[in-house]
């Protein structure tokens, strides 16, 4: 089994990668520092995938720990990168931070990683593309001024693997540019788990429906939209999780060089008014919400043409609005019977 680093395994979209790792036949290798994660998912997961994977709890930012890492788990031959910041409102609040933590993981990795075969993929974003000129935007889409520093995290972080494949520094990099994730697995064991406030939309959803958040505001009505309320590409966890072993077999395959990118969505938009409505739709639970402001650094309107993935990945996403919602209230209903 080809041993692959997940760094933010434990992490939202990490812990779903795990399970999809084990199930094609990788061995998976957690990095997480738990600071926008729980420990907990470590024996969710090992109630999933038959086991527990091999754990290291550090910061990547801390080079001396990372190299220790390194030595003690030798033969990694793939990482995943999810470790970052990711919050748009609280990256525009507190920039440094952001900037600090997405860039210097990233070049921390590349640089202990540099004399070793390990192809390289990265998490990467749809907000790379700020708001785009045509819709649906495609890879080819020029990447604009991020409006928020951590959409430039991303943008920086996409230049680095360029230049670091130019370079030589890495051989195979395959950046996968994520709309919007949502929902949870099927047995109701992981899925998103903010600390704190959450910054997404769905998670604040199922909190308002649980009973922890009194309401949910849905930032700007006024916008260029069918209702008025931003746009966006929901895709579920699952399908996307399965998009980073395509990305890997992809790169296993020697005809590929390089870098590319890859859009991971479902190609459809979506408003925030029509998730909220989704969800009560699916669950049958009405939602306490109001309209405010709009919300700094977000983008009107955006959703992905798939296209490249379908033929080139080979993937495309699978899961529909009902699951993806049906799916994330079952797991907010595991956490309320199952408080930590």
């Amino acid at each position: 089994m080809a041993k692959i680093l997940v760094t933010g395994g434990l992490g939202y979209i990490g812990s779903h990668t795990v399970v999809e790792l084990v199930a094609a036949g990788y061995e998976p290798v957690i990095v997480d520092d738990l600071s926008n994660s729980n420990i907990k998912i470590l024996d969710q997961l090992s109630k999933i995938i038959g086991f527990k994977p091999a754990f290291h709890q550090f910061d990547l930012c801390d080079m001396e720990k990372l190299e220790k890492f390194v030595a003690a788990e030798p033969g990694i031959e793939g990482i995943i990168h999810f470790a970052a910041f990711k919050a748009v409102g609280e990256s525009v609040k507190n920039p440094l931070k952001y900037y600090h933590t997405n860039i210097a993981s990233l070049v921390n990795l590349l640089k202990v990683y540099k004399d070793k075969p390990a192809d390289f993929v990265f998490s990467s974003s749809c907000t790379v593309y700020g708001q785009p000129d045509i819709l649906p935007v495609t890879e080819d889409a020029p990447v604009k001024p991020a409006q928020s520093p951590y959409g430039n995290t991303k943008q920086i972080a996409e230049e680095i693997l360029k230049d670091a494949v130019v370079s030589g520094d890495v051989k195979k990099v395959i950046a996968l540019r994520y709309f919007n994730p949502v929902g949870a697995h099927e047995s109701a064991l992981i899925g998103e788990l903010p600390n704190g406030v959450p910054q997404n939309l769905v998670p604040f959803i199922t909190q308002t429906a649980i009973g922890k958040r009194e309401k949910i505001t849905v930032f700007g009505n006024d916008y260029n939209t069918k209702d008025g309320s931003c746009i966006r590409d929901y895709i579920h966890v699952v399908d996307l999780a399965k998009a980073h072993v395509a990305a890997l077999k992809l790169m296993a395959n020697n005809d590929f060089k390089g870098y590319d990118v890859f859009n991971l969505g479902t190609g459809n938009g979506n408003t925030v008014l029509e998730i909220i409505a989704a969800f009560e739709n699916t669950t049958g639970v009405k939602l306490n919400y109001e309209i405010g402001p709009r919300r700094e650094g977000d983008v009107e309107k955006v959703w992905g043409d798939v296209t490249k993935s379908a033929n080139v990945l080979k993937w495309t996403a699978k899961l529909g609005i009902d699951v993806m919602m049906a799916s994330a209230w079952e797991w907010e209903k595991y956490l309320s019977q199952n408080p930590s």
